[in-house]
C-alpha cells in the first residue's frame, strides 16, 4: 500500500506524535507562564517533546511539527477524507493551514525570548491535487527575513518522491508577546 519512503515518513509522523503525547502534550494554548523565558526555538522543541501544549488545530488537520531548527521547520500532514472537497481532492484550506503553520513556526524558531508573530499575508499556490491516498505530505519552511517588526518565509509541500503539491510565502508581523 505505501512505498518504502512513505512508510518511513509515516513512521516519522507517528514517532513525533508519540513523543508529543508521551511528554504529556495536549491540545491547548500555552500560557505566558509556560513559555516565559523561552526563545521561539525552545518553545517549538518543548512542544515537540510534549512539555508544552500543541495547537488544537493540529488534531483537526491531522498534522504535526516533526523537525525544527533556527529558521527552518518541517510539518507533516496526512490528508483524510474529512479534509476533502465534494470532488474528492484535498481542500485548499488544508494546504493553506499546513503551510501557514510551517511558515509561522519557521519565523517563530528565529525569535528571541518575549517575541512572537502573527500572519499578515499568506500567498498559497496549489500546483497539484492531493487525495487521502497521496499519503503523508511534508511542508518544509525556511525563514527569508526576520526584522524587528516584519518577517518573511517560504515553504513547499512535497510527497515522498519530492513531487511538489503546493508552495507559499508569508509576511508576518513580529511583536512583543503579552504577559
Amino acid at each position: 500500500m505505501y512505498s518504502n519512503r512513505q512508510a518511513c515518513w509515516l513512521t516519522q509522523y507517528e514517532a513525533a506524535r508519540e513523543r508529543l503525547l508521551a511528554g504529556g502534550g495536549k491540545p491547548a494554548i500555552a500560557s505566558a507562564e509556560q513559555i516565559g523565558g523561552m526563545t521561539g526555538l525552545q518553545i517549538l522543541h518543548a512542544m515537540m517533546a510534549g512539555e508544552l501544549p500543541y495547537p488544537p488545530m493540529n488534531d483537526t488537520m491531522n498534522m504535526t511539527l516533526v523537525e525544527a531548527d533556527s529558521g527552518w521547520v518541517v510539518f507533516m500532514g496526512i490528508p483524510e477524507p474529512r479534509h476533502c472537497n465534494p470532488f474528492g481532492t484535498v481542500h485548499g484550506g488544508w494546504f493553506s493551514t499546513l503551510l501557514d503553520s510551517a511558515l509561522g513556526c519557521s519565523i517563530q524558531s528565529a525569535l528571541p525570548e518575549g517575541r512572537t508573530y502573527t500572519t499578515v499575508e499568506l500567498s498559497v499556490n496549489i500546483v497539484r491535487p492531493a487525495t487521502p491516498s497521496s499519503g503523508p505530505l511534508r511542508a518544509a519552511a525556511t525563514l527569508i527575513h526576520s526584522g524587528r517588526q516584519i518577517a518573511t518565509a517560504q515553504a513547499r509541500v512535497e510527497d515522498e518522491n519530492g513531487k511538489l503539491y503546493a508552495h507559499a510565502t508569508t509576511t508576518c508581523m513580529v511583536f512583543d508577546r503579552r504577559a
